[in-house]
C-alpha cells in the first residue's frame, strides 16, 4: 500500500470518528481520536491498512471510551459499547480485540497523561501524590519548592520523582 493511500484511509478514518464524535460525544473526544488515528497512521507497519475502516474507527473510539469511563453510566458523556458497535455496522467483540490491541500496541490506561480527557487528567487522584524513595507521598508534605517542580514537570507532560540519601 503506498503512502498516499495509507493517508486516504486515514483521512476516511479521521472523518468517520469525527462525525461519531461530533454527534454522540465531544470535542475533547474528536481531539483524542484525531491523535490517536494520526499515532496510528506513522507507525512503521500502518495497523488499518488492513481491515474494515468501520471496525478501525470503532476500536479507536472504544480505546480511547474505556480509558476515560464512557461506558460507566456516572460519567458524561456515556454511551455503550452496543450504540458504538451499531453505529459503524460492526461486531462489538471484533471491535473490542481491535481496542485492546491499540490499547496494547500504545500502552495505554486509566489516566493515561496523552489519552485522557480533560474531565480525567483534572479528576486524576494521583495528580496530588509523587514518588519519593519509593513510597507514594501527598504533594502537600513536600517543601514549597519541591512541590512547584512536580507542577511544573506535570505541565510539560513529564513526571517527577525524589530520592534522598537517608538509606546510603
Amino acid at each position: 500500500m503506498t503512502k498516499q493511500e495509507i493517508k486516504q484511509k486515514e483521512q476516511k478514518l479521521l472523518e468517520m470518528t469525527g462525525v461519531f464524535c461530533t454527534q454522540k460525544l465531544d470535542d475533547d473526544y474528536f481531539q483524542l481520536c484525531e491523535k490517536l488515528i494520526k499515532k496510528l497512521g506513522r507507525k512503521r507497519e500502518v495497523p488499518f491498512q488492513r481491515g474494515k475502516l468501520e471496525i478501525w474507527a470503532a476500536a479507536v473510539i472504544y480505546a480511547i471510551g474505556s480509558i476515560n469511563f464512557l461506558f460507566d453510566k456516572s460519567f458524561e458523556p456515556y454511551i455503550t459499547t452496543d450504540q458504538i458497535s451499531e453505529y459503524f455496522g460492526t461486531k462489538k467483540s471484533t471491535v473490542a480485540n481491535k481496542a485492546q490491541e491499540i490499547k496494547d500496541m500504545f500502552k495505554m490506561w486509566h489516566y493515561d497523561s496523552e489519552f485522557s480527557t480533560q474531565r480525567m487528567k483534572e479528576s486524576n487522584p494521583f495528580k496530588q501524590m509523587v514518588m519519593v524513595d519509593g513510597f507514594i507521598v501527598p504533594i502537600d508534605t513536600l517543601p514549597a519548592d519541591l512541590q512547584q517542580m512536580v507542577r511544573d514537570a506535570r505541565d510539560r507532560g513529564d513526571d517527577i520523582e525524589f530520592h534522598t540519601n537517608r538509606y546510603e
